[in-house]
């Protein structure tokens, strides 16, 4: 899913002094070319005032607009001056949809240029901080935006084969073309590729590296989706808003409307929001068994960075893929309390200096100690981080059930309860749990003795009776207790997604008048409260058996439903008590346009009643063994 839904915030707050994180001296001119590297770091020596500034258009393997002609894809390139006499360099690869609309990143960037069609501005800060260090970044604008060739088709095969054809440029196998339609070669490079980005962009990256091409070592995706159907559905309930993926399509592409009118229909079609079933349309925008890219494909590296609290990219994104890589492939990962979030945003100092020794490692093959460093850095709370060596953590499995009298133990109880599927916020849900609800059951642990921490995807079985074909069911997994934490819920004009402004902004790397490189300040954003929704799992009871094909359920006839809950990692604190609440359609996931709640196309809940019994039902946690902090 975009990030188009989840920004803006931004733009509202003022400038201040800036703090400069990183400046650095031209290289001599008489000087002989070659990567400075000190401490195991590349340091930066080039000029980014001088760097070559230039454009190609790659022939990409598709024709997403039915015109008969093989898709072009606009490719904007700084690179060391060097790197015109004989010094070979390394790509950092930013590839996105959002360069005309609505910008990248939380700054809302756009790109700007000379008179020679050259870019001056190169959106985020990958330039300003990378090339000054020997390497060569390349803006890329995925198919159909900005002034590549071609239709979006929300996370289609063309999205991802226009990306694969610059890494296959970037390595001698694809043709790039220069204004004039003369051949260009990318003669300056080492082929040695890494891709980065946020949301889209991060699912750019997956789909690529899933592809298997040569050349592309590493990639960074942030809160990149894995699986199409998993962002726009969820166990076959709707989670956004009907026509979404031609409305996708729509935002990013600035060109006339009947350009793509066709393919828009076709993405309308082709989606089935009717059922919100797997299809054939879905398969394609699979990334881990999909028939574009594979898991199982992946030559590339991956660090990965994936927010818990996120709803527009949810955690299974990220654990499922993570799981189905092969054993082989390098990783690193960063799982936070934060919603949809670029970490530049959230640590910035400690991010900049893992990211740096990241590239120049996979890369530039620097012999630093960033693999001998735990492999995962996991956020607990506000200013809380602990490191393991992998993920999730080793963990036992604890079944608790609900009773008869509201609690929730190890024993299993007798009894029934019963409530309506009707569409309800996460926190009028968990709110009050001793109060009689018509729209929900609570049930609550006794005050733990101590600490707990929940390291992976809990699952939730449930034994139940419907008086209509279906229902949405919900399930939530709470923490009572008073504490303050990460607050991911606020949304206001200097907030957002666990972070708010502070004040202030760094500059980093090097800049010119187009391109500083500054970038405002943030920090935890924090709310003291009484209970916190940890995770939750959704889904359409006539899914239960299968996601391609709908079943309804025959009234007053007991299922036993069994489904897995996005995953967590998440710490219970001593004298909190764990809640498990069952209920119908979660409206925090009926999104709209703008990534909000409540959108009222979506899941307006079945109206029927789900009759539970206790005794067949119950919730299966993975707690973590041990100590935490390792």
């Amino acid at each position: 899913m975009s990030n188009t839904r989840r920004r803006g915030f931004l733009a509202a707050v003022p400038l201040a002094t800036a703090l400069v994180v990183s400046v650095a001296p031209a290289a001599s001119a008489t000087a002989e070319p070659k990567i400075d590297i000190s401490g195991g770091l590349t340091q930066p020596v080039f000029s980014y005032k001088d760097a070559i500034r230039e454009h190609v258009r790659v022939e990409s393997s598709v024709d997403s607009d039915g015109d008969g002609k093989k898709d072009l894809v606009r490719v904007d390139i700084i690179r060391p001056k060097e790197s015109g006499s004989g010094l070979k360099v390394p790509v950092i690869m930013h590839e996105s949809p959002d360069f005309d609309n609505p910008g990248a990143g939380y700054e809302n960037d756009h790109k700007k240029y000379d008179a020679n069609g050259n870019a001056t501005k190169f959106p985020l800060y990958y330039d300003n901080y990378f090339v000054p260090r020997g390497y060569a970044f390349v803006s890329v604008d995925m198919i159909g935006t900005r002034l590549s060739d071609g239709c979006p088709t929300s996370y289609g095969a063309s999205d991802v084969l226009g990306g694969k054809a610059v890494v296959d440029w970037l390595n001698g196998r694809a043709t790039a073309y220069d204004d004039k339609g003369d051949p260009v070669k990318a003669s300056w490079t080492t082929g040695r590729t890494g891709m980065i980005g946020h949301s889209y962009e991060g699912a750019l990256g997956v789909g690529v590296a899933g592809t298997g091409v040569q050349g592309l070592e590493t990639i960074v995706n942030i809160a990149g989706y894995t699986s199409g159907y998993e962002s726009w559905r969820n166990n076959g309930v709707l989670t956004w808003f009907k026509g979404g993926a031609a409305w996708q399509s729509k935002v990013f592409d600035k060109d006339p409307d009947e350009k793509c009118a066709a393919v828009r229909q076709q993405l309308l079609e082709d989606s089935d929001d009717a059922t919100g079933n797997y299809n054939a349309y879905w398969d394609e925008r699979n990334y881990r068994t999909g028939p574009i890219s594979k898991a199982r494909n992946v030559r590339a590296s991956v660090f990965e960075v994936m927010g818990m609290q996120d709803r527009n990219v949810v955690g299974s994104q990220f654990s499922q893929w993570w799981a189905m890589l092969p054993r082989a492939v390098q990783r690193k990962v960063w799982v936070t309390q934060y919603g949809h979030l670029d970490p530049f945003w959230a640590r910035r100092e400690v991010w900049l200096n893992t990211l740096h020794q990241w590239f120049d490692h996979e890369l530039m093959g620097v012999a630093n100690d960033i693999l001998r460093q735990p492999r995962v850095d996991v956020q607990l709370g506000p200013d809380r981080w602990i490191t393991q060596a992998d993920w999730p953590a080793r963990t036992r499995t604890v079944t608790l059930r609900p009773r008869q009298d509201g609690s929730l133990g190890r024993t299993p109880s007798t009894g029934t309860g019963s409530y309506l599927d009707t569409a309800q916020t996460e926190i009028a849900m968990a709110a009050d749990p001793a109060t009689p609800n018509p729209n929900r059951l609570a049930f609550l642990t006794s005050p733990l003795k101590n600490a707990m921490r929940l390291s992976g995807t809990p699952s939730v079985s449930l034994r139940l009776t419907l008086d209509k074909p279906t229902a949405n069911l919900g399930v939530l997994l709470v923490d009572y207790g008073q504490d303050t934490r990460i607050n991911y819920r606020e949304r206001t004009a200097t907030s957002a997604e666990g972070l708010k402004f502070i004040g202030g902004e760094d500059c980093v790397g090097q800049g010119t008048p187009d391109d500083d490189g500054c970038y405002h300040r943030a920090g935890d954003n924090t709310a003291t409260s009484g209970f916190n929704v940890v995770t939750r799992g959704i889904l359409d009871a006539q899914n239960h058996k299968s996601l391609s094909r709908s079943t309804p359920l025959t009234p007053g006839k007991p299922y036993q439903i069994t489904w897995k809950m996005l995953p967590q990692d998440y710490e219970f604190k001593a004298g909190h008590r764990l809640g498990l609440v069952l209920t119908g359609t979660n409206d925090d996931f009926n999104l709209d346009e703008t990534g909000n709640g409540s959108g009222t196309d979506v899941e307006p809940g079945t109206g029927a009643k789900v009759t539970i019994d206790l005794a067949g039902t119950s919730i299966s946690l993975p707690l973590v063994t041990g100590t935490s902090d390792k």
